[in-house]
């Protein structure tokens, strides 16, 4: 099923709907709102990619999760903040040993997962913000190979953890206690279905249908995985600023994929060619706010 950019979102500049400095983490919702968190904001779009929302975090965000009941968790070093619908601080959970570098979130139940990219593992909490365990540290390795410097997960409706790790070139499985449950992926500099390089894939998220998309830096694209491994697309390859690497991933109810141009700020939204509807508007040129 070909994917299409139809669409960007943000972008670098100094509108309100733009960023600065940076922008490094997104997260979709269930009515398909759009969450990007950069510099030391988090910045709501309607899906036709109309801002929304917008309030400041404490520190700079390096990732972002919403919960169902749209409480939106943000990921800052030494912290996580959460905040209620309306951008109003509900809670900060500090945790300077454990969350040194926390770039992803996921939330499962009673379950948030956070990636911390400092010691290269994954720290479960609870909701209220209880310290539970670790995920991945315990190894021959001592955590996840992130060459990068950058740790992503998500996590599905059964509570399977989906974690790239790059310096070993694959998709790994895990369970919420920190089990291994299976992976794919290998190292291939020439066909496509594996991957290049020194450490991809960087990023991932699921699709409805449960499969698997990531993200890869040199050269920056976009790939679609069955959940055994199979390659099914692969795209994007013209769309991003070469020097992108870390480029967050989301996907939203329609299949659309959303993935940050970590260079050029903007937010480069793909469509399946089924789910391009006659109402989706010409993608704007770089770095214009929609």
């Amino acid at each position: 099923m070909p994917y299409q950019r139809v669409r960007l979102i943000s972008g670098r500049g100094p509108a309100a709907s733009q960023f600065a400095d940076a922008l490094r983490g997104l997260a979709v919702d269930a009515a398909d709102r759009i969450y990007a968190v950069g510099d030391s904001a988090v910045k709501v779009f309607s899906p036709e990619g109309e801002l929304v929302g917008l309030w400041q975090t404490e520190r700079a965000g390096w990732a972002i999760a919403v919960a169902k009941d749209r409480t939106v968790f943000v990921g800052q070093t030494d912290q996580a903040q959460l905040f209620d619908p309306a951008g109003h601080l509900t809670q900060t959970w500090k945790d300077p040993q454990r969350l040194g570098l926390p770039t992803a979130v996921g939330l499962c139940g009673e379950h948030v997962l956070v990636a911390d990219a400092k010691d290269r593992c994954i720290r479960c909490y609870d909701l209220d913000g209880r310290f539970r365990h670790s995920i991945g540290g315990a190894g021959r390795m001592r955590g996840f190979l992130i060459p990068n410097g950058h740790l992503d997960l998500t996590v599905d409706a059964d509570g399977v953890l989906h974690v790239p790790n790059p310096g070993k070139h694959r998709v790994e499985r895990y369970d919420l206690s920190g089990r291994l449950l299976g992976q794919f992926g290998r190292f291939d500099g020439t066909d496509p279905a594996g991957f290049s390089g020194c450490c991809n894939p960087t990023n991932i998220a699921l699709l409805p249908s449960g499969q698997v998309v990531v993200t890869e830096k040199a050269p920056p694209r976009i790939k679609v995985y069955e959940a055994d491994g199979r390659l099914l697309e692969l795209f994007g390859q013209d769309d991003f600023d070469p020097r992108c690497k870390n480029m967050d991933v989301a996907a939203d109810s329609r299949g659309r994929v959303y993935v940050v141009d970590t260079i050029r700020l903007h937010i480069c939204v793909f469509a399946p060619a089924e789910a391009q509807d006659a109402t989706s508007r010409p993608a704007t040129r770089e770095g214009q706010p929609r």
